[in-house]
């Protein structure tokens, strides 16, 4: 696999957290100029922000939570040469499933739904690095 196939659903994820940082930052600059929050009731926790900033702050954060797991399994796989067609489709499966939880974390908010995607993204990433592992492992 060439590294550029390698890489783009590792920038297309960082891309979806760029959004939301975005759109985190520009929510949480139009509460505090609409007066929704003051910066003295946000300067030492987040609890203040009003409910959708949080909706879409929290989403962020999850950003940095399973799919950190991803990240580091493409920065081992690619110089080890084991990222083959299998990691590079699972890898668009586990993005996939990113921009559903993210969809469903800043819309509706289903905790059911967005729970559901969460697991089943959870599951692609616990096979992939189960594959690497076993390719590693035994030198396949």
């Amino acid at each position: 696999m060439s590294v550029q196939m390698v890489l783009l659903p590792v920038f297309v994820l960082v891309g979806l957290a760029f959004f939301l940082l975005l759109w985190m930052a520009q929510a949480r600059t139009q509460a505090l100029r609409g007066r929704q929050t003051r910066l003295k009731d946000i300067a030492l926790g987040q609890s203040a922000w009003p409910e959708r900033v949080t909706q879409i702050g929290n989403c962020f954060s999850n950003q940095f939570e399973i799919p950190v797991l991803f990240y580091v399994l493409i920065a081992l796989a690619l110089p080890l040469r084991h990222a083959d067609l299998f990691i590079v489709l699972m890898s668009w499966v586990f993005v996939v499933t990113r921009f559903v939880h993210a969809g469903i974390f800043v819309t509706t908010n289903n905790v059911q739904q967005r729970g559901l995607a969460w697991f089943a993204g959870v599951l692609v990433l616990l096979a992939m690095w189960i594959y690497f592992a076993l390719r590693m492992l035994l030198l396949i």
